[in-house]
Parts: structure tokens; sequence; C-alpha cells
């Protein structure tokens, strides 16, 4: 049984009932209190992998020992079975990203490294098939002045949403190249080819679903047939603002999320140079999925 697989209604409809009546409705029902990222106990782990498999996500809290470096997240990552970090292009040379903004010329023809409002996407959502980015963790070192709220929604309520809507959509959506991510030159170099995928997919093995997804129109090419541009259409609109699946928090410094790679947005920010307070986030992104939230586990619950 895989609820995933379109000629299977009965998995379906028991994984859908599930999952939305335990569905967390607020950021703070997802919020783990924790004293030390670096060597958590059994219970603090068990409270954050209770809400990841409930939303695929989780805020923990740091309470007690600040984090002192990047080390402590690598050793936050491994309790949940979280090794293989994804050495992206901007990354640090210990494949964490340092994510704030960057002298201008440095980085400043990526968002991420500017204050300005990043859409709605999944991180990696232009990587290898071999080499996709299935969790992420973020950490925040400090806030900005004003602004950067993250928004998240659980992918698999997109899921859900998209198929009540319309199955087809599903299926154009897992069409092997339904999305073509264009190359990636800078002054004058491919630093990345262009890379064509599906939108949705399986694992062989887990039977959970992954989605690669983003709303900038320039980073993104998609099929041009109209089940497809209706898919993409409908989820946009699932993405609008006041959404009741969709969370939004601002993140203080010791907070954090862990995450099945949901989808995620940010909001504009601004810093104050006066004061030294600027937006800092330390991203590290995996290839592994967070431990134990593989849908063999979870679904033997439901069926």
């Amino acid at each position: 049984m895989n609820p995933f697989r379109l000629d299977d209604d009965k998995a379906y409809r028991q994984w859908r009932d599930h999952k939305l009546a335990d569905r967390p409705a607020s950021v703070e029902e997802i919020t783990v209190p924790i004293f030390d990222a670096g060597s958590l106990t059994a219970g603090e782990r068990d409270a954050i992998l209770s809400r990841c498999r409930l939303a695929n996500a989780a805020v923990y809290q740091i309470n007690g020992r600040p984090v002192a470096d990047k080390g402590a997240l690598v050793a936050l990552g491994q309790q949940f079975g979280l090794c293989h970090l994804d050495n992206n292009l901007r990354s640090d040379e210990d494949c964490i990203t340092s994510l704030r903004v960057t002298p201008r010329g440095e980085h400043q023809e990526y968002i991420p490294y500017t204050s300005g409002r990043m859409n709605w996407h999944t991180d990696g959502y232009y990587n290898r098939l071999d080499q996709l980015v299935r969790s992420f963790i973020f950490h925040c070192v400090s806030s900005a002045q004003t602004g950067g709220e993250n928004r998240f929604m659980d992918h698999e309520i997109a899921y859900i949403l998209l198929r009540d809507e319309e199955p087809a959509y599903i299926a154009a959506l897992m069409e092997p190249e339904v999305m073509t991510n264009p190359e990636n030159i800078h002054q004058g170099a491919e630093i990345r080819p262009a890379q064509s995928g599906p939108g949705l997919s399986v694992h062989p093995v887990s039977g959970k679903q992954y989605m690669g997804y983003t709303a900038r129109t320039r980073s993104i090419v998609w099929k041009q047939d109209s089940v497809t541009q209706e898919a993409v259409a409908c989820l946009s609109g699932i993405l609008s603002p006041g959404s009741p699946y969709v969370y939004e928090h601002r993140l203080q410094p010791g907070q954090g999320i862990i995450s099945n790679n949901v989808l995620h947005c940010r909001g504009s920010f601004t810093d104050d140079a006066d004061t030294g307070r600027k937006r800092h986030l330390y991203r590290a992104r995996y290839w592994d999925r967070i431990r134990d939230t593989e849908y063999c586990d979870m679904f033997q619950e439901v069926a």
C-alpha cells in the first residue's frame, strides 16, 4: 500500500484522513525547547521527531547551551541520521552556508545573500536526481532589525490539496522532465548545466514523497502542456497568503528549523548597521531524509 500511487485510492484516503486530522495547527505546536543542540536528551529527540512525523518540520528553541559554532549543528543533524551534507555552490568549506547580506558584488546575484524577499521553493530543486536535498536545518545566529519572517508548508499537505483538486495534476508533475532548470552562467562560464527532472517523485525504498519546486519564473521552465500549466497555477494558489496550512515564524537567536525540505519562503528584512544587528542564519542541507520519518514506519499505524 502506498498513498502516493494514483491507482491506490484506498491507501491515499486512509493516509490523507490521518494526515489532516493530526496536522499541528500552529507553530507553537511544532516548537520544542531543548538545552543542548549537540547532545539532545531522549525526550527532546523524540519530541522533535514526533513533530517531523506530523508536519515534516519542527522548530527548536535552545534554552540552555548556546550554539558556539557550526559543529553543534552537524551533531544535531547526526542525531537524526543526517550525515550527507549538500556541498552547494555558495556553501562554506564545511558545506554549511552562512546566510547573511554580503558586500555588493559578492554573491549578490543570488537572492539568499540579499535582504530581498524570497519566493516559495524547496531547497536544491535544481540538483541532480542522485543529489536531491531531502532535509535541511536552519539555525538563527542573529535576527534582522525588522522583517525576515519564514513561511513554510508541509509539502505533503500541498500534495493532498493538489490531488483532491485534480489527480491529473499529480500525474503531470511526476513526469520525468516536467521542469527544467536553466544552466547557471557566471561571468561567461557555465557553473551548472541545465537540469530536467520531475516536480514530484516517490523514493523507491521508503515510499516517501519528494517535491522540487520554485515559484521564481527565471529559475525554472515548466512543460507547456495545459495540464502542467494548470497544476503549477493550482500549486501557486495553494501557497497564496492566508492559507490555514501555512506556518509563519520569525526565527530568533537560538531557534532553528529542522525539516524534510518542506516548501518555504522568506520575507524581506532590514538590518541595522548602526547597532550591528544583522540577520545571520546557518543553513545545512542534506541528501538524507530525517531518520524514522519514512512512510512505511508511519503508515503501518494507519493501515
